[in-house]
């Protein structure tokens, strides 16, 4: 089964290629900050806008990593992060699997995912901007990681053929799909039988405003896009995927947190 409707939490007024244009044009300007520096510009300044820019930036970044974990990172990896939390551990991996990182940003999660599958398992990291994928190469070089592989793409078309991973993970990203039906379809259709899908990601309210929803800069900054928990329920279950679960982590947003989310594809699934 493919699920291509949105659900109601997009907002009607909203230009789709308008919000992807912002969302590309941020990870760019970001990515240039983290290997230029602090002084080229911020995640919230410089005409882009980043997690958390609009809401608590507090709450975005890599304050949801171990230290032990952050301290074997390159430093461009954590500068380029501004994720809600840490899919890495949300996912519990294991030697030898194949995890996909929806929107890898500047490889933070893949070298994390990278070293708890070892050497027998592969992580892959999908993102649509030239300039972090060249971040999140030179980072994965610099951490020595052999295991990994970057791709460009769109999460609501993955380059990657039916069943081929056993774990999708995401921080933060799915929020600024203005598909998310299609990006849940897609990852349903690349896991395999009884794989997991493990993301963190900002749920709103169904108080969150309309006019929030159609403030661009809320949009880049993974709040006005952000599905409901029970539209978030939906979509999982639509594209075929079981044990669903909503856990929220901590508050992000005056109608909005940041939540752990879980799901399986059952071993007898339909064909999607």
């Amino acid at each position: 089964m493919k699920v291509t409707t949105n659900p109601p939490a997009v907002s009607p007024m909203v230009d789709p290629h308008e919000v992807q244009e912002a969302v590309r044009r941020h990870y760019a300007e970001l990515a240039v900050i983290a290997v230029n520096g602090a002084e080229e510009g911020s995640c919230c300044g410089g005409g882009g806008s980043g997690c958390g820019c609009g809401a608590d930036s507090g709450s975005f970044g890599v304050s949801g990593y171990a230290d032990r974990d952050l301290r074997h990172l390159p430093e461009g990896a954590a500068t380029a992060s501004l994720g809600c939390g840490n899919p890495t551990a949300v996912a519990k991996l294991s030697p030898g699997e194949v995890v996909l990182d929806l929107g890898s940003g500047g490889g933070i999660d893949v070298i994390l995912s990278a070293r708890r599958v070892g050497p027998t398992g592969k992580v892959y990291g999908l993102d649509m901007t030239d300039e972090m994928l060249e971040l999140a190469r030179r980072n994965a070089a610099e951490a020595d990681m052999d295991n990994v592989e970057f791709l460009k793409g769109q999460i609501e078309d993955i380059p990657l053929p039916p069943e081929s991973v056993d774990v999708v993970i995401s921080n933060c990203v799915i929020n600024l799909s203005t598909d998310k039906a299609r990006v849940i379809s897609e990852a349903a259709r690349v896991l395999r039988p009884g794989g997991r899908f493990a993301v963190t990601d900002v749920v709103a309210d169904p108080e969150l405003d309309e006019e929030t929803r159609q403030d661009l800069e809320m949009w880049t900054g993974c709040i006005a896009g952000a599905l409901t928990r029970d539209d978030y329920r939906t979509l999982l279950e639509a594209a075929g995927l079981t044990d669903v679960e909503l856990v929220e982590s901590h508050r992000v947003h005056r109608h909005a947190g940041s939540s752990i989310i879980r799901a399986r594809k059952p071993f007898a699934s339909a064909q999607l």
